[in-house]
């Protein structure tokens, strides 16, 4: 699974370097049409990681991060403006978890999880589907900031 994550990693790096320039009133943007903004997609990226792996896993999420996935989970929009302490708290999520999940990987915490199908009709049968699922998800996400970033 290192290499999954690796591609995950450079990726998220990749597009956080191409935001560096944006302000945080940027990140806020809804522009008209949109129902979120750069900063939400950002946030979801993480949150998505951890419910797939995790809460689809059958494992609680790791302390701490229970309400950073209510507030960008599927479903969700923003409902504030988020501030530049919501930015270093979703750069943080974008990486730290990476550890944790090859960490429970390796003892075997995902040995029960349940198969389930995205709407996208991609079949996760366990966690190395799930975090081969990330990529995909990621990109689609990639696409919507890029598109926002034209926008705002």
């Amino acid at each position: 699974m290192t290499q999954e994550i690796l591609i995950i990693r450079k990726t998220r790096e990749w597009l956080l370097a191409s935001l560096e320039n944006f302000t945080i009133e940027q990140l806020n943007t809804i522009p008209p049409g949109y129902n979120n903004n750069i900063m939400w997609n950002l946030g979801h990226m993480a949150a998505t990681q951890l419910g797939v792996c995790y809460l689809r896993g059958g494992v609680d999420l790791p302390a701490g991060t229970n309400e950073f996935f209510e507030t960008y989970r599927s479903g969700t929009k923003p409902e504030r403006l988020y501030t530049t302490e919501d930015l270093e708290q979703i750069k943080t999520y974008f990486f730290s978890y990476f550890d944790q999940l090859q960490a429970d990987v390796q003892t075997s915490r995902f040995d029960n999880y349940t198969p389930w199908t995205t709407r996208y009709d991609i079949a996760v049968k366990n966690i190395n589907d799930a975090v081969g699922f990330l990529p995909f998800h990621d990109g689609l996400h990639i696409g919507v900031i890029f598109g926002l970033r034209k926008l705002v």
